[in-house]
């Protein structure tokens, strides 16, 4: 991988995170420890891709590396916490769904939605990405 692309996917990776970062923060995703994961992860993001690009080490890439498999598992995490959340909610509403109904009822609610914190496990990936066979990490092909 050439430098400008390992540079491009770094700066997605950074777009992406400030971007999510700032509509948790704006949809007031702080009322408690889990809701505050995702930000965490997305800061320390910032912190360890100045790191990686600036000064790369064999440490820092893969602590880098660590943290793009959390944003991985957050992502998952975060949607199946949604979903059960959202199947709470349309169980309250009606008590009587079960099965695909419920499931599908659970899955298009807006809030909170189901599937946007897949967009942290995209980012860890880009992440994962920009770290293949780093020039640091002096893997042979």
């Amino acid at each position: 991988m050439t430098d400008t692309a390992r540079r491009i996917l770094l700066a997605i990776l950074l777009l992406g995170v400030f971007g999510i970062v700032a509509e948790l923060f704006l949809l007031n995703h702080i009322e408690d420890a889990t809701q505050w994961i995702p930000i965490a992860l997305g800061l320390l993001t910032v912190l360890l891709s100045l790191a990686v690009a600036t000064r790369p080490t064999s440490a820092t890439i893969r602590l880098f590396q660590l943290v793009m498999i959390l944003m991985i598992v957050s992502g998952g995490v975060g949607m199946y916490l949604h979903l059960r959340a959202n199947m709470e909610f349309q169980l309250e509403m009606d008590a009587t769904l079960t099965g695909f109904a419920l499931f599908r009822k659970s899955i298009v609610a807006k809030a909170p939605p189901a599937l946007a914190p897949g967009a942290m496990a995209q980012l860890g990936l880009i992440g994962l990405a920009y770290t293949f066979r780093h020039p640091v990490l002096g893997r042979t092909p």
